[in-house]
């Protein structure tokens, strides 16, 4: 049975645990058994409205054994993060709990709107929130406060419908600001890390959600199985989607039960983009069979010129547009040597968080009579290379988009 293949249990509140004021068909005796196995006990939540001794105290008004120590809310573990910073200051978008959570890190809760006073803003929720707190949190980001927030739920569910949560107001700050934030709650890392970290080492840990987009993809992305509460059957087109469960189970009874199978989960040698985009890349080879090379401004690496398809182009002019601006070579294509989707190489994370896989379409170039190399605002340098001498600095995709070029296969390359 399940409970036996592990030593702690992550559980996530609202959906698992509970709904509204009543606790869910046998979760009572599901965690009363799970102490009796001793088994360690966490109960993670985006909640940021609550702190870890009311929590337990809800948990306990329910008939479930609960302690404050076993209690990972959003609120507390971004004070946490808080303090490991170092930061001192901070204007907070939240409520009174959000507040003492971080004063109990010694961190002053400083509601100035004063230019360069805050160190940090932290975004939670408060339903007072008005647009006044909105520009000065605006402002203290753009002067250099660190971005924080306690989750990126878009969304909360109430009997009559959705309604806003943290996350709307992110994208306001997002969209004024032109910065992401730090984000602490699931799926994020932080909030997994967190509860990790209180438990005796080498502890084997499993996730029981009801979320795939929050507690089945932050338990993947950072190792852990994940177990789904649903009544559903759920399942993403792609088998190694990070949001697929290795188990469902209709209630927490089933984690006792002999025939209720998980699957082992292997954490993938790439990290889950947020967003799939379409991107080219391009190799010229000079007279003496030398490949163009341009040194990026992004990243300090030598690659191959490529970048993104932008709306309202088709492959064929993304190229020669990209070409032109980082090489100021006015180039043709000759032929397609391959499109590359592998996630492993075409996922990129940016310096803003932001991870991205792209499908990039790859072809052979050649310069139009007349066009002069010029570096390019995205370019640090720009050189020819032979093959067998290429910069060890090279991005690590290259090497095999370099090898295909050369191999005057007549058939594109699918990868």
């Amino acid at each position: 049975m399940l409970a036996n293949q592990f030593d702690a249990f992550f559980f996530d509140l609202d959906g698992v645990i509970y709904v509204g004021a009543k606790p869910l068909p046998h979760a009572v005796e599901s965690l009363k058994r799970l102490r009796e196995l001793r088994k360690e006990i966490r109960f993670l939540t985006n909640d940021p409205c609550t702190t870890r001794e009311k929590t337990a105290l809800r948990l306990s008004k329910l008939g479930i054994e609960a302690y404050e120590s076993e209690v990972v809310t959003s609120g507390w573990a971004t004070a946490q993060y808080l303090h490991t910073k170092g930061i001192k200051t901070a204007f907070v978008l939240g409520d009174e709990h959000l507040k003492w959570e971080c004063e109990q890190m010694g961190i002053l809760v400083n509601e100035s709107n004063g230019i360069g006073e805050n160190e940090a803003v932290v975004v939670g929720w408060n339903g007072n929130v008005t647009l006044t707190d909105l520009q000065k949190a605006a402002l203290a980001i753009h002067y250099g406060a660190t971005f924080i927030a306690t989750s990126g739920d878009k969304s909360f569910p109430l009997p009559e419908g959705p309604v806003p949560a943290v996350g709307a107001v992110l994208q306001l700050l997002e969209t004024s600001t032109g910065k992401r934030p730090i984000i602490v709650g699931k799926p994020h890392s932080l909030m997994f890390e967190t509860a990790l970290d209180t438990l005796p080492l080498h502890s084997k840990a499993v996730m029981i959600g009801d979320n795939p987009d929050t507690d089945v993809l932050g338990a993947h992305q950072i190792g852990l199985p994940a177990i789904l509460v649903s009544n559903n059957h759920i399942s993403f087109p792609s088998s190694i989607d990070f949001r697929n469960p290795d188990a469902v189970i209709q209630s927490l009874q089933e984690l006792f039960d002999d025939g209720t199978i998980i699957r082992n989960w292997t954490k993938p040698s790439f990290s889950w983009p947020e967003k799939v985009k379409a991107g080219v890349a391009g190799i010229v080879m000079d007279d003496r069979q030398r490949v163009l090379l341009i040194k990026r401004a992004d990243n300090g690496l030598w690659g191959i010129p490529s970048g993104h398809v932008e709306p309202g182009e088709t492959v064929e002019q993304a190229m020669v547009r990209e070409f032109k601006e980082e090489t100021g070579l006015d180039v043709n294509i000759r032929r397609l040597i391959g499109v590359y989707s592998d996630p492993v190489s075409q996922a990129f994370e940016y310096p803003n968080g932001e991870i991205s896989q792209f499908i990039t379409v790859y072809f052979e170039c050649e310069i139009l009579q007349g066009s002069h190399v010029e570096k390019g605002e995205e370019a640090l340098d720009i050189n020819y290379f032979d093959p067998d001498k290429l910069p060890s600095d090279l991005l690590p995709m290259h090497p095999k988009w370099l090898e295909d070029a050369l191999n005057k296969k007549q058939s594109p390359f699918i990868r």
